[in-house]
C-alpha cells in the first residue's frame, strides 16, 4: 500500500530535521545568534525603561522572537534551498516518486519545529535575565499561537519563493541576508519602532516583520503598553490580515517561481 501524503510529509520533515541537527553552522546561526544579540543589546540598553514596567530588554526579546520566525522560515530556508539547487539535490528529488506537495509540507513542519525551539530558547533567556513574563491569560496564548503559526507559514512560503532569486548558492546569502537585516532595523526589532523616522515606519508597515514583532509584543508585554504603539493599540485584526496577505502572496510567488534545478539546466 502506498504511504499517505501526510506520512510522506512527516518522513520528509524528520529527514530535514536530522540534516539540520548535523549542520552545526546552521544550528549555531539559528539558535545562538538571536541569543547573542539579546545578550549584547540587553547588556547595553537593557535597563532603559520604555514605559511603566517595560524595559528595552523585554521589548527587544519580543522583537527577536518575531525576527527568529522570519530568520528560520525566510532567510535560512531560502539559502538552504539555493544550495540544494546548486548541488542538484532538488533535481534528484524531483526525479523520485516523492510528491512535490509532500516535500513542501515537510519543509513547513520542519521550520515550525525549529522555530518553536528557537522561540522557547529566547523566552527562557528573557525570563532568566530580563524580567520577561509568560502570558497569564488563555487569550494571550491564543494570540501567540496564531501569530506564530501564521507568521511561520508566511515566512516559509516566502523563503520558498526567495530561494529562486540567487543565480548560485554563493550569491544566496548576499541577496537574502541584507533583506532580513534591513527589515530588522526598521521593524521594531533592534530599535523601538515609534522612535524611528516616520518614513521608515511607513516602509516597515508594508512588510510582515513589523506586524510579527507587534503581535509578539502584545503577547509578552503588559496590556498597558499598547498605548505606546504607533497606532495606540496592538492592531491584532490588522496584524492577522497583513500576515495572511503575505502568506497568500508567498504561495502564489512560490508556485510561479520555484525551480527544481539551476537556471540554464535542461
Amino acid at each position: 500500500m502506498q504511504p499517505s501524503l501526510l506520512a510522506l510529509s512527516w518522513d520528509r520533515a524528520v529527514l530535514d530535521t536530522k540534516e539540520f541537527v548535523r549542520s552545526r553552522d546552521q544550528m549555531f546561526f539559528i539558535f545562538a545568534f538571536p541569543v547573542f544579540m539579546l545578550v549584547l543589546l540587553g547588556s547595553i540598553f537593557g535597563d532603559q525603561e520604555l514605559a511603566s514596567g517595560v524595559t528595552f530588554s523585554q521589548y527587544l526579546t519580543a522583537g527577536l522572537i518575531a525576527s527568529g520566525v522570519l530568520n528560520s522560515g525566510f532567510q535560512s530556508l531560502a539559502i538552504t534551498l539555493a544550495m540544494d539547487r546548486e548541488n542538484d539535490t532538488l533535481k534528484h528529488l524531483r526525479g523520485t516518486p516523492l510528491p512535490p506537495l509532500a516535500f513542501f509540507l515537510g519543509k513547513v513542519v520542519h521550520i515550525l519545529a525549529v522555530t518553536f525551539v528557537q522561540v522557547v530558547l529566547l523566552i527562557a533567556v528573557g525570563m532568566a535575565f530580563y524580567g520577561l513574563e509568560l502570558p497569564q491569560s488563555p487569550t494571550a496564548w491564543l494570540t501567540f499561537a496564531w501569530v506564530f503559526l501564521l507568521g511561520t507559514s508566511a515566512s516559509t512560503v516566502l523563503g520558498l519563493a526567495a530561494s529562486s532569486l540567487p543565480r548560485s548558492a554563493r550569491s544566496a546569502s548576499a541577496i537574502v541576508t541584507p533583506i532580513v537585516l534591513v527589515l530588522q532595523f526598521i521593524s521594531g526589532v533592534f530599535f523601538v519602532y515609534t522612535q524611528l523616522p516616520e518614513w521608515m515606519q511607513n516602509v516597515a508597515q508594508v512588510f510582515p516583520l513589523k506586524w510579527l514583532a507587534q503581535g509578539m509584543r502584545s503577547v509578552f508585554l503588559p496590556e498597558s503598553f499598547a498605548s505606546a504603539e504607533a497606532a495606540g493599540s496592538w492592531q491584532l485584526p490588522l496584524t492577522a490580515l497583513v500576515l495572511f496577505v503575505w502568506l497568500v502572496a508567498g504561495l502564489v510567488l512560490a508556485v510561479r517561481t520555484f525551480r527544481w534545478q539551476r537556471a540554464g539546466d535542461n
